[in-house]
């Protein structure tokens, strides 16, 4: 397919040098729209030296990535009504060379297709366990898939049926997207293809709870909205994250507290059976890691982090929930 029917949306917020590498990546002839959300790095007038069409989104409806999206999208269908397909970027990525080529044979090839994604690799793994987490985390099964990443390239068509991104969504709008393309008779497939390096700079353990918290704002928000039609991994995830971040703790303290008036030797007892059940957790989710072949060593810390993650999730769910029983509006959270 011509360039002339793939556009591109960047969408960033002070992304500083990683957008820089991710506007160089994208390869000559292709139109580009960057969209930003406040940035006060100099950002805007880097993108408009490249030549990208610049949309700078005001804060008084709150910045969200699926407004920055729906923006981007209808950006380009004004300057070229024609355009087919368009390839969303996080501005903190760069795209792989080959990526265009690939990804728009695969998604013309198939009509039932809406969007295709690839590979998303961290770009610094090493530099942290976090780095390392999230890079386990894009790699996800080849074939068709209930939800994508920021990462991918959509059909116009598709994006149009279903009226696009939830502009209101601060996290999850990707897989609520999904869900609502599916009902429509869409498909979202991940083809076997390098598709972009991720630069997810997450270096303090402080980072990677906020990270964790907004995806258990996205989990609990996604299935407030969609209740029983809500993916069902997505509802299982968040069952889990209400079990080991809340449910079992709470019994934890009850327990022991009631225990206690017992004599402290009960009450310690019962304690340690409660931490035994979160050890053999641990044992379990470190075993089917590593038989995914993963080393031990990080097995063992995707292990750890995924259960100490569960306290910083369901953080993210309670301020969901609050904020939907109040009527409010929670503000963007940010990681990095």
């Amino acid at each position: 397919m011509s360039t002339e029917r793939i556009g591109v949306v960047v969408i960033g917020r002070n992304e500083g040098e990683r957008l820089k590498r991710c506007l160089l990546s994208i390869p000559a002839g292709y139109q580009v729209v960057y969209v930003d959300s406040g940035s006060s790095d100099g950002s805007v007038e880097f993108a408009r030296s490249t030549g990208a069409v610049v949309v700078e989104l005001g804060d008084h409806r709150g910045f969200t990535a699926a407004r920055a999206r729906n923006a981007g999208w209808r950006q380009l269908l004004e300057q070229d009504p024609e355009t087919v397909l368009v390839q969303f970027i996080d501005g903190d990525c760069e795209i792989e060379a080959e990526w265009f080529s690939k990804a728009s044979s695969a998604i013309m090839a198939d009509a039932r297709l809406a969007i295709v994604f690839g590979r998303r690799s961290e770009r610094f793994p090493e530099r942290s366990i976090y780095n390392r987490l999230c890079d386990d985390e894009w790699d996800v099964p080849v074939g068709i898939a209930t939800a994508c990443g920021g990462d991918a390239l959509m059909r116009v068509a598709a994006l149009r049926e279903a009226g696009g991104y939830s502009d209101d969504l601060i996290a999850g709008e990707e897989p609520d997207l999904c869900l609502r393309l599916g009902r429509a008779g869409w498909q979202v497939r991940r083809i076997d293809g390098a598709m972009t390096l991720h630069d997810a700079n997450i270096l303090r353990f402080s980072n990677w709870w906020k990270r964790a918290r907004r995806a258990g704002y996205a989990y609990a928000m996604h299935v407030w909205r969609h209740g029983k039609h809500s993916l069902t991994s997505w509802r299982r995830t968040l069952f889990s994250i209400l079990f080991w971040g809340f449910s079992l703790p709470t019994i934890l303290f009850v327990m022991a507290a009631g225990f206690f008036g017992f004599g402290s030797a009960i009450a310690g007892l019962f304690f340690a059976g409660v931490l035994l059940i979160y050890l053999l957790q641990f044992v379990r989710i470190s075993w089917r890691k590593r038989r995914s072949g993963r080393p031990w060593r990080f097995s063992a810390a995707y292990a750890g982090l995924v259960l100490v993650g569960k306290f910083a999730e369901i953080s993210g769910v309670l301020q969901c929930w609050s904020a939907m029983i109040r009527g409010q509006k929670s503000g963007l959270i940010e990681y990095k």
